[in-house]
């Protein structure tokens, strides 16, 4: 078994869709990696949904001027988990924020918990995640081969950019988690 909250960042349709404006091309690989991962964390699970503001406020404004394809409301299928992924999720997070580390993760993780980040996208959600709950003194652990950016080139930048906050930020992969759990 392995030790640590799986936070399983935003593996939703409008992400999974090739022609969502926002799909993630490696999706699918990362979808993969967070299937391997989710046997090991029974229990201790949390899905994040993104979902537009009902009315955005400051810079946000201008945000969904820009995406205005994404003000739907929670509902919307686009906001949805793909279909394998809302039948195992047991615990979502809903915000409407890049970041997830909101009080209510930070309680499911604990104040000495360890957080295992995967999803997508690497270069927005998870590293808003992981750098927020490292500020708060959370070990985060970010497994490079269950996340995928918008990008191949952006997804490593912004583990490159992670891995600065070391020891704090850790990047591993699903094979360094497993040897790291031990037999």
């Amino acid at each position: 078994m392995t030790a640590g909250h799986l936070v399983v960042i935003d593996m939703q349709r409008v992400f999974a869709d090739p022609e969502s404006p926002w799909g993630t091309p490696r999706y699918a690989d990362a979808a993969a990696g967070v299937r391997a991962l989710l046997p090991g964390f029974a229990g201790r699970v949390t899905f994040t949904r993104f979902l537009a503001p009902a009315r955005p406020a400051g810079a946000w404004r201008a945000y969904y001027d820009e995406w205005s394809f994404a003000r739907q409301p929670p509902d919307a299928r686009l906001w949805e988990l793909t279909d394998e992924f809302a039948r195992s999720a047991d615990h979502v997070l809903d915000t409407a924020t890049f970041g997830k580390w909101t009080p209510r993760l930070a309680e499911r993780v604990g104040s000495d918990g360890r957080l295992v980040l995967a999803g997508v996208s690497t270069d927005c959600c998870v590293l808003s995640t992981a750098l927020a709950a490292a500020d708060a003194g959370t070990e985060v652990l970010v497994v490079a081969d269950a996340c995928a950016g918008v990008d191949d080139d952006s997804h490593l930048r912004a583990l490159r950019t992670m891995e600065l906050y070391r020891p704090l930020i850790r990047i591993t992969t699903i094979a360094g988690l497993r040897a790291e759990a031990g037999p």
